[in-house]
């Protein structure tokens, strides 16, 4: 008996995502059929019906499981422990730092294996 159920709950969440899309692509279409109006109120209109897609996906069990993961993701976010300014601006700074000395030992590896190459051939200036 749940089976049933899940599978006729199943193909009718199936059905409100296909026509949610539906409704997303004929705001688009109208928004381009629509060009003797004002850009207002076609992108009034594509944001009109991308709400009312997103409401129709919101009553999917997929939509219920999207919004339960924003609300646990939001909540985990709230836990996290964030550097202070100062830890930023010395991180920040060591990076540059670093990034700095790579590139210089990088520069200085490419000029010692150009002088290898131009003086092993002859070649260069």
């Amino acid at each position: 008996m749940t089976t049933q159920a899940e599978s006729m709950s199943s193909a009718f969440d199936t059905a409100k995502l296909v026509f949610a899309g539906v409704l997303m692509v004929a705001g688009v279409v109208a928004y381009y059929y629509f060009t003797e109006q004002s850009v207002f109120y076609r992108v009034l209109g594509v944001m009109g019906a991308a709400a009312l897609a997103g409401a129709l996906v919101f009553t999917t069990g997929l939509g219920r499981g999207l919004w339960a993961f924003f609300r646990e993701s939001r909540s985990e976010v709230r836990k996290m422990v964030w550097p202070t300014r100062p830890e930023t601006m010395q991180t920040t700074l060591i990076v540059f730092a670093l990034v700095f000395l790579v590139g210089l030992i990088l520069w200085l590896l490419d000029m010692a294996l150009f002088w290898v190459v131009t003086t092993l051939t002859g070649q260069g200036g």
